[in-house]
């Protein structure tokens, strides 16, 4: 055989891993530009090198983290530059792909889409009431989920699958945004809902205006 193939629980020791380690970024539990040496990271998560090694090149993929000269890893910048050009080209991504769901979804996208609204609504309940990590991954997860059902009628798995990486790039900012106490839940809940029902009524650029309204205050208010 030329190529060698991974046995999946090797495969699922990465993932495991690599969410492990995408988890505490986007906490901030390990800090921007924060060198990532494999031995300290096996003794805090675990894994072999090889499986350490896999799982941060999986996030170099997803741009968590940035490879470094004589094979070394760091925690990806959190500039404000960085922030900018994150939330420019998660909006023309979105934005494209989000015209194209309206475009194409059918009346059980309409139905997903209320259901992952519905779902998200209920972790900003909790998360308002009880803060803590739990309760905000929780929220963050639901956020996500609803992001990637809006666009998940736009034909293209590549637009969902950069909708997602992006998402995962800019959570890091939404969380510390909660950390700090200036999500407005308040504006951020009616701004979902005029969303929504733009949606239904097939309102394109009403809904690339909430969209890109949205995006751009829970990022930076």
């Amino acid at each position: 055989m030329l190529f060698s193939r991974r046995a999946p629980e090797d495969d699922t020791v990465v993932a495991m891993l690599a969410s492990a380690i995408r988890r505490d970024i986007s906490f901030g539990a390990l800090c921007p530009d924060e060198k990532l040496k494999i031995d300290d990271l096996r003794k805090r998560y675990g894994g072999s090198n090889h499986s350490m090694r896999e799982s941060l090149r999986m996030l170099v993929s997803e741009g968590m983290v940035e490879a470094t000269s004589q094979r070394g890893f760091r925690v990806t910048s959190a500039t404000e530059q960085d922030l900018a050009d994150i939330l420019f080209v998660r909006l023309e991504v979105e934005k494209l792909a989000l015209s194209l769901a309206i475009e194409h979804g059918s009346v059980e996208w309409e139905a997903a889409v209320i259901a992952a609204h519905h779902q998200m609504k209920r972790c900003e309940t909790v998360v308002q009431r009880d803060p803590d990590d739990a309760s905000a991954l929780e929220w963050d997860e639901a956020c996500r989920a609803y992001t990637l059902t809006l666009v998940s009628a736009c034909g293209s798995p590549r637009l969902i699958e950069m909708t997602g990486r992006f998402y995962n790039q800019s959570r890091r900012f939404r969380l510390a945004r909660l950390r700090e106490g200036r999500v407005d839940f308040d504006a951020r809940g009616r701004r979902h809902t005029a969303l929504v029902a733009a949606l239904i009524d097939r309102d394109v650029p009403a809904a690339l205006v909430l969209l890109e309204e949205d995006t751009r205050a829970d990022l930076r208010g």
